[in-house]
């Protein structure tokens, strides 16, 4: 952990994959890009031998590297902390950061996931240089509950948050809606059907509470004084674009295209746009305090 007069370190990062089909050739072009904008990486890995075939490709051995553990893996279970600390010990030094989602039961079972907290944090303490585990936002958890699990293991020095800010816009949106429809899904209006052009007003102000939720979050988060990691993309509850289904992972320039018109136009914003990142951004940095600060776009 930082002290008070070091002084803070951000890191950016970007998503470090072959996304296409191809050979090598897409992953040495994808290091030369990163190496011209400076950025680290965050790659997803399956095994030790994936991850070292996909560092082998990193732009520069000082950039830094978040690796994205299976989504499968749950902090509650024993041998997915014992995976997790298999590669926390052979990539120490190499790796600045694990990332692992959270969980449904996290509520339902906080006593189980803070001592499996606990557990992992004491076997990292033991490894030199050991990367931070960062517990993200993944699951749709109520943002007070993922707040109170981190309260509750602010004394850990080797597990941190994770925010994911598509994760969160989008879960906000879903409440928004729902609190005024009767449990209904505002995600599956994206459809676009007969229903949509007289509700479109109710959906951008369900949408417009994604940035205010974003932005709470990382105030009780970044009062733990604790190395915080984020996940930059933004969404939008009607979007299609996604060849697995969910409504985020969007760019912060992309519209979502509408077969109506709805004030003089044919698309709507997205979650949170270029302003909203800004000042996502800006609170994140400005709030950092005790911890350093990455982010991945």
């Amino acid at each position: 952990m930082m002290g008070a007069t070091d002084p803070l370190t951000v890191a950016t990062l970007g998503l470090f994959e072959r996304r296409f089909a191809g050979d090598d050739c897409l992953m040495r072009l994808a290091n030369r890009r990163f190496s011209e904008a400076g950025m680290g990486a965050e790659m997803h890995a399956e095994t030790p031998e994936h991850l070292e075939w996909v560092m082998s490709f990193r732009s520069s051995s000082a950039a830094p590297v978040i690796v994205h553990l299976p989504r499968d893996f749950n902090l509650a279970d024993e041998h997915s902390r014992n995976r997790t600390f298999e590669l926390a010990l052979k990539f120490a030094g190499r790796v600045s950061g694990l990332v692992l989602h959270d969980h449904p039961l996290m509520v339902e079972r906080a006593a189980d996931y803070l001592e499996a907290a606990r557990k992992i944090n004491a076997q990292l303490e033991k490894i030199p240089d050991c990367p931070m585990l960062f517990v993200e936002y993944a699951a749709g958890l109520e943002p007070r509950d993922f707040c109170n699990f981190f309260s509750s293991i602010a004394d850990l020095q080797r597990v941190g948050p994770c925010i994911d800010i598509g994760h969160v816009g989008i879960r906000a949106a879903r409440a928004a809606w729902a609190r005024i429809h009767a449990g209904e899904d505002i995600c599956a209006l994206k459809s676009q059907g007969a229903r949509l052009p007289s509700a479109i007003a109710e959906v951008e102000t369900a949408v417009a509470s994604g940035l205010p939720t974003v932005l709470d979050l990382v105030d009780t988060i970044s009062a733990l004084k604790k190395p915080v990691h984020y996940h930059l993309h933004d969404g939008h509850p009607l979007s299609t674009a996604s060849a697995y289904g969910v409504a985020d992972h969007l760019s912060f320039l992309t519209e979502n295209p509408l077969n109506f018109e709805y004030q003089e136009r044919r698309s709507v914003a997205p979650l949170f746009g270029p302003a909203g990142l800004a000042k996502i951004v800006s609170r994140a940095i400005g709030l950092a305090g005790g911890g350093d600060v990455s982010h991945s776009l």
